[in-house]
């Protein structure tokens, strides 16, 4: 009996379709490592970059959050320090001499007035539940992948750093010079807290800034790793595409020729 051997064409036919599968995937998902598989060095890499990517990304989240919380902070103080030059400009006119007592009882309504601004800002001034002028402590942002890369905001409670001034009564000429020393004493406190939230919206901002610049690069590098060259991956294709129809015809020329032949010996 005569046997025609087909199986190695029929061999490198199927492993010419699993290459134009793989081609066709690496094509269609735009990645040349879709798995392991494809090239198990690599995907550890990747994997290891996309981790230090996406926590670089929910990073920049994280500082743009702290520099609005900053902000939000130095809002309330900016209104505080208007609210408390007003009151240092009425202490000022309460001491003068010519003032009846009528007067200085206005000027201190309006101070009073005042005073109930600055304890309503204090109060109202929160960023995401947190109060930020009312309490002693400190709200703290992770602005790296890494656990040591961490930014904090301190908060002050406001309210007893300026008692001073949210009890001023100027009704009397001592009253109205012990005011005007504790709207200095206020004001010294409120500049130096918004000075202190400054520099850390700044550190803020370069974080955001730099992780920006280094999710750039980290994204760069894994897109060379993982990425299809497309150019490269067509030709392939266009080869593989080439190279299956040769097969097929040897194949197709080896079953007929094989037909005849039994038809022969029949």
């Amino acid at each position: 009996m005569i046997e025609l051997n087909t199986s190695n064409n029929a061999s490198l036919l199927q492993q010419l379709q699993q290459k134009q599968e793989n081609l066709f995937e690496k094509l269609s998902s735009g990645r040349r490592v879709n798995s392991a598989s494809d090239d198990s060095a690599a995907q550890q890499i990747i994997d290891r970059l996309t981790t230090q990517v996406e926590g670089n990304r929910q990073a920049i989240s994280n500082a743009y959050d702290g520099v609005s919380l900053a902000q939000v902070a130095d809002s309330g103080l900016s209104g505080i320090n208007e609210d408390v030059n007003r009151i240092r400009e009425l202490s000022v006119q309460a001491g003068n001499g010519l003032l009846s007592d009528s007067d200085r009882n206005a000027l201190q309504s309006e101070i009073s007035q005042l005073q109930e601004n600055i304890t309503q800002t204090i109060e109202q001034t929160t960023f995401g539940g947190q109060a930020l002028l009312s309490q002693e402590g400190s709200i703290n942002f992770q602005v790296g992948a890494n656990p040591d890369q961490q930014i904090g905001v301190n908060t002050q409670d406001i309210a007893a750093q300026l008692e001073g001034v949210l009890n001023v009564d100027v009704t009397s000429a001592d009253g109205a010079r012990e005011a005007l020393e504790a709207a200095d004493e206020a004001l010294e406190i409120v500049g130096s807290e918004r000075a202190e939230l400054g520099a850390t919206q700044n550190q803020f901002e370069s974080a955001a800034r730099n992780l920006t610049q280094s999710d750039s690069n980290l994204s760069a590098a894994r897109s060379r790793l993982q990425d299809t060259d497309f150019a490269q991956a067509t030709a392939d294709s266009a080869a593989a595409n080439v190279q299956s129809q040769a097969a097929l015809t040897v194949q197709a020329q080896a079953n007929q020729q094989q037909g005849q032949v039994l038809a022969l010996l029949s």
